[in-house]
């Protein structure tokens, strides 16, 4: 006799992975899932097992996160709003937009981090929500899963021609615009490069700061819609208008998106979540995501 928690709880993290990928939020991405197993488990009884339990739970999940995707704009970073500013001492302009967020390696499956940790990229993910909803999901399901033509056009519902044709239309979209690729680097030295740019930014030290970061680095922060590309203003900007003196910020090693990431906290309170990307020439990115509620997601406190 088929059991609903013990034939689904085994995918639960991977489509947690999944409706990331499809929505850029950690919390659509967790309000999606728990729907999903709602509706899956009302309809539970109905299965017949044309497709495996897996499938199933992926067509659910594609088509929620597509419903999702009709009632709500795009997620996005700042340097999805345009380019980079040149003054470093400029004060930074805000935006009203739906920010684009971290997801907690904690909360993934850790087979997703290992073998799909490409596809967890905050690049790659900003870039996908650029793509219109259908393209995103099949390329999502090809591209990323790699799953069979005949399966995604089961779960998205269309000919097995029209799943190559809007694969086709969103690598050509990608390709305009390429996410960065990086390059990778020892979980040794990961943790290395994270101890330093912490100890860097808790001590107000711009020296360390300019040998970590490359010299074509860029830094951005939510709800900032400012941002900066190169070392020679990031670094300014950093030692001028964010970090301010020894001890003003505090800053706790996590992981997110398969990635180094640092709990931030100024003078005690919550400020957000810190993702590095890293180079074996050094940091390429810092994205700031200055919201205090992702502090509880990644299972810190409030305050200090």
């Amino acid at each position: 006799m088929r059991d609903f928690a013990t034939d689904t709880e085994p995918y639960r993290r991977e489509l947690l992975a999944h409706c990331y990928r499809m929505l850029g939020s950690v919390d659509d991405a967790e309000d999606v899932v728990q729907e999903v197993y709602l509706r899956a488990w009302r309809s539970y009884a109905a299965f017949e097992g044309r497709s495996s339990v897996r499938t199933w739970l992926y067509r659910i999940a594609t088509n929620a996160c597509l419903t999702a995707l009709a009632h709500g704009s795009r997620r996005v970073l700042p340097s999805g709003l345009g380019g980079p500013t040149d003054d470093p001492l400029a004060p930074p302009e805000g935006a009203d937009a739906r920010w684009l967020q971290p997801v907690p390696d904690a909360m993934l499956d850790p087979a997703v981090i290992v073998t799909a940790q490409e596809s967890l990229r905050i690049a790659l993910i900003a870039a996908l929500q650029g793509l219109p909803g259908r393209q995103r999901a099949v390329f999502v399901l090809r591209e990323v899963l790699d799953w069979p033509a005949a399966d995604v056009a089961q779960v998205m519902g269309v000919s097995t021609a029209a799943v190559k044709s809007l694969l086709q239309r969103a690598r050509t979209q990608l390709a305009q615009e390429p996410p960065d690729v990086e390059e990778s680097v020892e979980p040794g030295e990961l943790e290395g490069v994270l101890a330093s740019y912490i100890a860097a930014v808790e001590e107000a030290d711009g020296s360390a700061l300019e040998r970590l970061l490359r010299a074509d680095a860029h830094v951005e922060a939510t709800p900032w819609r400012t941002w900066f590309s190169g070392r020679a203003t990031c670094v300014p900007f950093l030692m001028a208008q964010v970090i301010g003196a020894p001890g003003d910020w505090r800053l706790l090693p996590t992981a997110a998106n398969g990635r180094p990431a640092a709990v931030g906290y100024h003078r005690g309170q919550a400020y957000g979540v810190l993702v590095l990307t890293v180079t074996p020439t050094g940091i390429a990115a810092v994205r700031a995501f200055g919201d205090p509620e992702l502090v509880r997601r990644f299972g810190f406190p409030a305050q200090l």
